[in-house]
């Protein structure tokens, strides 16, 4: 009897689960919401746990398609194409298509617009028709715009339409505050700086167009370091971004700005970008904590000196310094609570840069708007991709959030740069209770407790606090924010773990501390191409502490190096 009555609540609660899936139209989501938090009423379900090659951003069609540019392109193409076939949310189709020039792990851009899927490499901006009924569009491949200049730094070329049928796109600046000496202590700014002629800005192009190159574009808006989150409003008519900020304040001004400081700010700006806009970089940051533009330590500020800020493009919001926004979405859906309609969704990646204190970021903020207007103070939206509770290092989050879409029926759809994981995002929640406070209550606590998204404490949250000796702080300020606490790098810096150029003759790493080094090199067989600055200032001492460090920590086990071999390398440049 006993049994009969267990069947039968099962059965009971089965039907019950899905009617209540049948009322929503919409699939149920994963018990865990695939690892996510979420608030009250929200569910998650994971399209596709690991899509090879990883994805940057995403589209989604009018049927449910979804559409993915490729981090790391193959054989086999640089796009992907996904679908449902028998509505459980969950991916049944995955097929790889298009190869294009793209050998870079920044192309970007994946959006669909007036029928026509555009995609980006970091140099290429390319679009195809879509068939209606077909997932794999069979159309021949248009070159919309080419970027002449080889891929330097802030490459990803993002874009969004207005409704005048333009198409925008950023040119990265590449440098962190345009220096003489990009990223070395002490180095002044360029003035006036000639980066911003050719980059550092947003271009305005013909959507429809093929064959276009930089000189045919408009330059919209200027003093925008490095742009991936990029959205136009239908509803205000206006282009917002929400900026990278530099980096390296602590590290190249220790003078002024402390480890704390360079932890967190400068600001990720939030902008809305009219036309001739200069939001002032170089030669201005952002500080959220002060809550102004203040003047850049490049071009003689100081942490407080303000200068003529008054004159530059103002932002909406100043988030925290290093949260790496990386896509902005406007929800215009009808799925979600009246909260979040005309809203901003924003994919906050994560830092690389925050030591000594935890890496932050790695969570999908909200911005709520009425009116064409912020309506209140930003929010978390999902938390949990990183899956620890504190990332030392970059490697240790399991996933990085990265795209935005939103699908027909109004779910968000989430992509992941890491292991290529895909989310969608529904609301179940009882429409006859009113979204409010006490449904977001929980997602506030994260906001103020959780150590990627809370301001650090300046005691308490330092990882170096009572562990490390001089010469591991040294590292930590000066290699640690790219090569990262452990020495094992990030997607854009290489590991000192086992590298060649650490481990062998000592002159190979005392002459690139002392010279820098730029241009593609390869580290255990992998490329990489991003400048390493010059710390010929650092006095010999300090360099001799640093790579003595790193030479015998990260499972290295190398000699010393001593003061004695840094001078004979200083006085053999100084004879060529």
């Amino acid at each position: 009897m006993r049994l009969v009555v267990l069947r039968f609540l099962f059965a009971f609660l089965l039907i019950i689960n899905l009617t209540q899936c049948k009322r929503h139209g919409l699939p149920l989501g994963d018990a865990d919401n695939g690892g996510l938090v979420l608030p009250v009423g929200f569910e998650a379900v994971v399209v596709v746990d690991s899509l090879k090659g990883a994805v940057r951003h995403l589209a989604v069609n009018s049927n449910g398609d979804i559409y993915v540019k490729l981090r790391f392109p193959s054989a086999e193409g640089g796009n992907a194409a996904l679908r449902d076939d028998d509505g459980d949310g969950k991916a049944d189709i995955v097929k790889f298509f298009d190869e294009y020039q793209d050998k870079s792990s920044y192309g970007t851009a994946m959006r669909i617009h007036n029928g026509y899927l555009y995609f980006s490499s970091v140099t290429r901006i390319f679009r195809q028709k879509l068939t209606p009924g077909d997932l794999i569009p069979d159309s021949k491949i248009e070159l919309m715009l080419t970027d002449t200049q080889p891929p330097r730094q802030h490459d990803a070329k993002p874009i969004a339409f207005d409704d005048k049928g333009n198409m925008y796109v950023p040119f990265g600046a590449p440098s962190d505050c345009c220096q003489v000496e990009d990223r070395t202590p002490f180095s002044p700014g360029m003035d006036s700086c000639p980066i911003l002629t050719v980059r550092g800005g947003i271009w305005r192009f013909d959507a429809n167009k093929p064959g276009q190159f930089q000189k045919d574009g408009y330059k919209f808006a200027t003093g925008l370091r490095s742009v991936v989150a990029l959205e136009w409003n239908n509803k205000t008519h206006n282009l917002y971004t929400v900026c990278h900020g530099r980096d390296y304040l602590h590290a190249t001004w220790p003078k002024y700005f402390s480890e704390w400081e360079g932890a967190v700010l400068p600001s990720e700006e939030f902008l809305v970008l009219k036309d001739k806009a200069d939001a002032g970089w170089p030669y201005y940051y952002y500080d959220q904590i002060k809550g102004k533009l203040l003047l850049s330590p490049e071009y003689g500020g100081d942490g407080k000196i303000a200068g003529k800020a008054a004159e530059y493009t103002q932002p909406l919001i100043g988030f925290p310094g290093h949260f790496a926004p990386n896509d902005l979405l406007f929800y215009t859906g009808n799925q979600f609570p009246e909260h979040y309609k005309d809203g901003a969704f924003i994919a906050f990646h994560g830092s690389t840069s925050s030591a000594p204190y935890p890496q932050s970021g790695y969570f999908i903020c909200f911005v709520p708007f009425k009116n064409g207007a912020l309506s209140g103070p930003w929010e978390v939206f999902a938390n949990g991709f990183a899956g620890v509770d504190t990332v030392v290092n970059t490697s240790d989050a399991r996933y990085r959030p990265m795209g935005l879409a939103m699908g027909p029926d109004g779910s968000l759809y989430i992509s992941d740069s890491e292991k290529g994981k895909i989310w969608r995002v529904m609301y179940k929640g009882d429409s006859t209770i009113k979204f409010g406070q006490a449904q977001l209550s929980k997602m506030a606590k994260i906001k103020q407790r959780a150590s990627n998204i809370k301001l650090p404490d300046i005691v308490a949250d330092n990882l170096d606090r009572g562990t490390v000796n001089n010469a591991g702080k040294l590292y930590n300020t000066y290699c640690g924010v790219c090569h990262q606490r452990d020495g094992m790098g990030n997607d854009r810096f290489p590991p000192l773990s086992g590298s060649e150029w650490v481990i062998g003759d000592k002159m190979v790493p005392i002459n690139i501390v002392l010279n820098g080094l730029e241009g593609e090199v390869y580290v255990k067989g992998k490329a990489y191409n991003n400048k390493m600055p010059r710390l010929h200032l650092l006095p010999d001492e300090n360099i001799a502490q640093i790579l003595t460090y790193v030479r015998q920590n990260f499972n290295n086990k190398a000699d010393t190096v001593t003061v004695e071999d840094v001078v004979k390398a200083r006085m053999a440049l100084g004879k060529k």
